[in-house]
Order: structure tokens, then C-alpha cells, then sequence
């Protein structure tokens, strides 16, 4: 009797075999682990430092910027977002955290900017740090201020 079961058994493994092979091959089965789902993807095309932002253009490209010019601003362009997001500009003087500005993304492509308003005692060396919503470091742009 047990040898009669698992005859008529066979069959039924075999179908379910060549179900689950068919259903690989046609991409019914997918690897759950090979992508997390709603993990944002971002790619940063473009960072500079510069005096201003016309027309969502940066004007005046710069590394190193008078203190008469008032301001310094980071400008970042971004292309292949998947989904909305944001990042952060965080501006270091010496070593010191200065500002962090939040800026939201857009897909597919965005591009934003943030700046700091610059006083007598700015003059010197500065970063920014562009991180992802994730806490990877995108990009780091050094500049100086000057008289």
C-alpha cells in the first residue's frame, strides 16, 4: 500500500516541479531581497558653489568668494529620482556645523539650492556637506571667504 501511494504521488510532485520552473523563468518568481522596496535612488549630476541663482541657473561659479558679496550659495542638480525625497546642504566653518538646510527633491529631476548669508567674522575656510535622505555623503564642496 505505501509503495502504491507514493507512485501515484509522482506525478503530482513532477507538475508541481514543472510549475514552479515555468513561473521562475517567466519572472513569477521574484527575489525579494534583491531590491528594497521604496528605497530611494538618486543620482547627483551637478554641485557647485556660486554667488547667486538665476532662472535655476547658478551664476557666478566660484571656490573662492569676497566677503563683500554678501552670500555664498550651493546649488545641486539631481536626475534619476525615484521618488520624492529630500537632502541636506550642511555648511561647516573650521569644522563646526554652521546651518543644516532640508531640501525636498522631486522626481525625476530637481534642482535645488541653499545659501548662507556672510558677515565679517565668515572669512576663512568652509564645506558643504550634501547627504542623502539615507546619510550617505552625495558630494563635499570646499570654499573660502575672503576680504
Amino acid at each position: 500500500m505505501k509503495h502504491d501511494f507514493s507512485r501515484r504521488l509522482k506525478p503530482h510532485i513532477k507538475r508541481c516541479a514543472i510549475f514552479i520552473l515555468a513561473m521562475a523563468s517567466m519572472g513569477g518568481c521574484q527575489n525579494t531581497f534583491a531590491e528594497t522596496p521604496g528605497k530611494n535612488q538618486i543620482v547627483l549630476k551637478r554641485a557647485v558653489t556660486c554667488e547667486s541663482v538665476h532662472e535655476l541657473s547658478p551664476v557666478n561659479t566660484a571656490i573662492t568668494f569676497s566677503i563683500t558679496n554678501g552670500q555664498v550659495v550651493c546649488y545641486t542638480e539631481f536626475i534619476d529620482i525615484s521618488e520624492e525625497t529630500f537632502v541636506f546642504h550642511r555648511w561647516y566653518r573650521y569644522d563646526t556645523l554652521v546651518t543644516e538646510k532640508k531640501l525636498l527633491l522631486k522626481p525625476p529631476r530637481w534642482s535645488t539650492y541653499s545659501s548662507i548669508q556672510l558677515r565679517e567674522s565668515d572669512k576663512g575656510p568652509w564645506r558643504i556637506t550634501i547627504v542623502g535622505a539615507d546619510g550617505q555623503i552625495l558630494e563635499i564642496l570646499r570654499f573660502s571667504v575672503t576680504e
